[in-house]
């Protein structure tokens, strides 16, 4: 087999081995409350799921977590090797920029895209969130700064994908800011819900190695305000991000199903 039929292979392995595609649908649920192109949301949909594959088969080689199951299936690394699992990952956020290019929308809308994914994906997304996770391993943390990390790390993609699908339809600046206070409620509490899921699921129904981060000393919303504490900090967050939909009505029913599917998930 040539070289770039494996890495084809790897990549597809990478990016359409499951999930449960929750950026994708959140980019065409804020593109249905802006009236946008259900084409275009699609494509920005895959953008993003793309940048998502990439950073996790990256997050699980073992110079960073160290993972051999992903979505119960063996991760990239252990079944193609290193080699091809860091070029899976480079290959799959090129790819996600070049499905960019394919959008039907104003060439500043095309610009604003562009900006938006780039700046969810590097120093102030989840490169610069993941930089601080590694610091973090045996260190007490507060709930601030925990909460920073996450935004970074977990929400800046949530944020964007959310923020891109409204961007390729037409919504007021008040509508925009409204979409990210809700982008950003609902980017902490899948955190939360992870880190609940982390040591109450097993993993079966998790598809992943469960108790991961609590045996390698990392910070957990669990571990700072305990699995009561924060399953009730998830519901909060879930009250929080409905609410910031009000103004737009039905256009909106979409994400409120989305936003309860995510927070309410055992998986």
């Amino acid at each position: 087999m040539r070289g770039d039929q494996r890495l084809h292979e790897a990549m597809a392995y990478g990016v359409l081995g499951g999930g449960k595609r929750i950026r994708a649908l959140l980019a065409l649920a804020a593109g249905e409350a802006a009236a946008a192109s259900r084409q275009d949301c699609i494509a920005v949909g895959a953008a993003i799921e793309c940048i998502h594959a990439f950073s996790l088969v990256h997050d699980d080689m073992p110079c960073m977590d160290d993972d051999a199951l992903r979505r119960g299936q063996p991760t990239v690394h252990v079944k193609f090797g290193q080699a091809q699992a860091l070029l899976v990952g480079d290959a799959l956020q090129t790819l996600g920029f070049e499905l960019l290019t394919s959008l039907s929308v104003s060439a500043e809308q095309a610009i604003d895209l562009v900006r938006l994914m780039a700046r969810a994906t590097g120093l102030q997304g989840m490169a610069g969130g993941q930089a601080v996770d590694i610091e973090a391993v045996g260190q007490e943390m507060s709930q601030e700064a925990l909460q920073s990390m996450h935004a970074l790390k977990t929400g800046a993609l949530i944020s964007a994908a959310v923020e891109m699908g409204a961007l390729c339809g037409s919504i007021s600046a008040q509508e925009r800011s409204a979409l990210g206070r809700f982008a950003a409620s609902v980017g902490l509490g899948f955190q939360v819900a992870d880190d609940v899921l982390d040591v109450s699921a097993d993993v079966q129904t998790l598809g992943k190695t469960p108790g991961k981060d609590a045996a390698a000393g990392k910070p957990t919303f669990v571990a700072l305000l305990g699995l009561a504490g924060a399953q009730d900090y998830a519901r909060g967050l879930h009250q929080s991000a409905i609410a910031e939909l009000a103004a737009f009505g039905p256009r909106a029913d979409r994400l409120r199903e989305v936003a309860q599917a995510l927070l309410g998930r055992t998986h």
